[in-house]
């Protein structure tokens, strides 16, 4: 098997055994950058200076037999929503003024350079990751590496790309309705949502109760081995939960044949694509064959996209108020619209949909004492032309009408992730989106191993 196609648990045990270095390692992937992000457009930012440094220490540690993590040398990225020390935090927005000290590192940055990890630089996201495309008017547009024609999802779809293409084994995104499990569903990759806080955050972010971080990989093992890195505490952060009591990388292993799995095609309220549907139900059904118990079930809410809509643009509004007077004509004109939007809505209104959320929660929990996992389609399309907010001729106007299945979770804060499940005629990803009950992390991955052995998965 060549480098292009190692996991970052493969990587690591070849540098256990001296088969590969570190620094060969980044090289490869350094490389692939070279190569494919010309047409991708994953990275906004590459130090290969910095990331080949880190990577002789790291190579150093290897060969003296004193590795400092699990992960020690792996060539990742960053999103560039996360404060990086010596690099700039634009969060793909022009209005934000690059001379400026960039002098702290983001909890997550903190734990990848605690990891060792080599981090190649920083992945391209849509201005302060509001939608679920990724493309700017810094950066461009990010398109898929699967079929470049297509977009790679969103707001993490540089981080997709990055790992889908081989250009870094590991990447982390942010999550606040979608923005990991979408691209990954869209470029054929594992993108877990981790329950609310087990990943700490620094600064707070506006998006409040919705926003998440989460790891990025092209195999379930390597998303679990990088959330132990990520899910360690950081004082930064007063919504962060105490430590893991085990480790996740050990949790996949768990014997999840059994248990009883909610099967939901549609959540009661969306229309699905047929070829998606099929995809999803031939993954569901391998699943069930392997010795999950699955029952077909609708959780039992209706849409809260309005509740969503006023949680998100009331988050946009605040963080977009904080940009420097004159912004407003270089705000993406679709943000710009959510940021008048969020304006118009009151405390009250934020405190209703608050209650909404809350009761939408308390809702799931009680689902959950029935069912362990709930299973859905991650996206019920596929991925679409790139350049565009919304699928041409749907008659869309904004991204969360066709993410229905990915924002109600961040508003009940439970782990979820996107597991690749199959792909259409034409080629394209599709995922299936794996829910648990809140803390259940280590469920998730357990469940989203099994589904990845049942149906082996080629990564593009």
């Amino acid at each position: 098997m060549g480098d292009r196609e190692l996991t970052a648990s493969e990587l690591v045990a070849a540098y256990a055994t001296g088969e590969l270095s570190p620094v060969e390692a980044t090289k490869s992937a350094l490389r692939n950058i070279e190569d494919r992000d010309g047409e991708i457009n994953a990275y906004c930012l590459v130090d290969a200076d910095r990331a080949l440094d880190q990577a002789k220490a790291a190579e150093a540690r290897w060969r003296d037999g004193n590795p400092i993590g699990a992960l020690d040398g792996v060539p990742a990225s960053i999103k560039d929503i996360f404060l990086t020390q010596g690099w700039p935090t634009l969060r793909g927005s022009a209005s934000i003024p690059v001379d400026q000290p960039w002098e702290v590192d983001s909890p997550v940055m903190a734990r990848m350079r605690e990891a060792g990890l080599v981090v190649l630089g920083k992945t391209t996201t849509p201005e302060i990751a509001w939608k679920g495309v990724t493309d700017s008017a810094l950066a461009g547009i990010t398109r898929n590496p699967v079929n470049p024609r297509m977009t790679a999802g969103g707001s993490s779809g540089g981080s997709a790309a990055a790992v889908a293409a081989a250009m870094g084994e590991l990447s982390v995104g942010t999550d606040g309705g979608g923005s990991v499990r979408i691209p990954a569903s869209f470029c054929g990759i594992v993108g877990m949502k981790p329950t609310h806080g087990r990943i700490p955050l620094f600064p707070a972010s506006p998006f409040g109760p919705l926003a998440h971080a989460g790891p990025m990989a092209r195999c379930v093992d390597d998303t679990a081995l990088l959330l132990d890195v990520l899910a360690l505490p950081d004082h930064r952060d007063p919504t962060g939960l105490a430590p893991p009591i085990s480790a996740y990388r050990e949790a996949v292993r768990r014997d999840v044949r059994g248990l009883i799995a909610a099967y939901s095609p549609a959540l009661g309220f969306v229309d699905v694509d047929p070829e998606i549907a099929a995809i999803v139900q031939s993954a569901v059904q391998s699943l069930a064959d392997a010795g999950l118990q699955v029952e077909q079930a609708d959780p039992g809410f209706a849409d809260p996209k309005d509740a969503f809509d006023v949680l998100w643009s009331a988050g946009a509004a605040k963080s977009l108020d904080a940009f420097p007077p004159g912004s407003e004509p270089r705000v993406d004109p679709g943000l710009r619209r959510v940021w008048e939007r969020g304006h118009t809505y009151s405390a009250g209104d934020y405190l209703d949909a608050t209650a909404e959320r809350a009761a939408l929660g308390i809702l799931m929990g009680e689902f959950h004492t029935r069912y362990d996992v709930l299973l859905t389609p991650t996206v019920p399309i596929p991925p679409f032309e790139a350049g565009h907010d919304v699928p041409p001729g749907s008659g869309m106007s904004e991204w969360p009408e066709w993410t229905p299945f990915t924002y109600p979770f961040n508003m009940t804060q439970q782990p979820s992730i996107s597991v690749p499940a199959g792909r259409t005629e034409s080629g394209l990803p599709v995922g299936l989106q794996i829910v648990g009950p809140r803390h259940s992390d280590d469920l998730v991955l357990a469940v989203a191993k099994l589904l990845e052995e049942v149906r082996p998965w080629a990564a593009p």
